[in-house]
């Protein structure tokens, strides 16, 4: 799998830190060209620096993807580097501030729906175009369990996240003529800002498989959307949630808890 990613020209937005970040390290470690997005420059030339110290090859690319200008500078900027964009991971997004519905404003919503789900199209968009042009690339878009069911507070964030899915069917059916690939991945619950063990062991005792996720659970689903072994893989979500959405409910709630299965020895 790695070996088809080898040479590849590959933007990863939100890069900077978190799910992003380590995405974009592990692409780097199969030999693809990375170009490090993110709205923070700062983070960007310390994913970068890390990235060339391992012995793998990144150029920085801040802008906001909300912004159509600065992301036309961004793809230009890759462009006239390394002449070609074979894959796109519309990482970039943000959660916060957490509002209850009530308390919410328009100021608020435009925000978040701005970066999380027009910043895929924004991105998407002029990226398309370049890999129209030269044959054929993959666009891997960011759900999120929000897509399909809800978090409390999170009116905003789960409405782009459920757009993301609808955007990502629907520009797999556009540019599937064009050789493009567009799928999305969706996180569980992932630690991305280094939570206590007594927090992460909290949020992960719901899950089935009784953690929570650290962003480089999410790189090997990426690499694989990414290669020539998912060719025939497009407008697909592929989950990786650690089961989260796979339980009807939370194993603290449920008939049989995981306190009741079977003991080690007798199984």
């Amino acid at each position: 799998m790695h070996e088809s990613l080898a040479g590849k020209v590959v933007i990863v937005t939100g890069a900077g830190r978190g799910i992003g970040r380590a995405i974009a390290e592990r692409f780097a470690g199969t030999g693809s060209n990375v170009a490090v997005n993110d709205v923070d420059a700062d983070a960007v030339d310390d994913a970068v620096g890390s990235i060339r110290a391992a012995g793998g090859s990144a150029m920085a690319a801040p802008a906001d993807v909300s912004d159509s200008t600065q992301v036309h500078v961004m793809v230009d900027a890759v462009m006239e580097l390394h002449g070609r964009i074979d894959v796109l991971v519309n990482n970039a997004g943000l959660n916060g501030p957490m509002l209850h519905f009530f308390e919410a404003d328009e100021e608020w919503w435009r925000h978040i729906v701005n970066v999380n789900l027009t910043g895929h199209f924004l991105v998407s968009h002029p990226v398309a175009r370049i890999m129209a042009r030269q044959g054929g690339g993959c666009i891997i878009n960011m759900s999120s369990g929000g897509a399909t069911r809800a978090h409390r507070c999170f009116t905003a964030y789960d409405a782009a996240k459920g757009g993301v899915e609808g955007l990502t069917r629907a520009m797999a059916l556009d540019l599937g003529p064009y050789n493009i690939r567009v799928n999305a991945l969706m996180p569980g619950t992932v630690d991305t800002v280094g939570m206590s063990p007594e927090a992460r062991a909290l949020r992960g005792e719901n899950l089935p498989l009784g953690r929570m996720g650290d962003p480089y659970d999410m790189t090997g689903a990426a690499l694989f959307l990414a290669s020539d072994d998912a060719e025939y893989i497009t407008g697909d979500v592929l989950r990786v949630d650690g089961g989260m959405l796979a339980q009807q409910r939370s194993a603290t709630v449920d008939i049989m808890p995981p306190e009741n299965f079977p003991p080690l020895q007798e199984v």
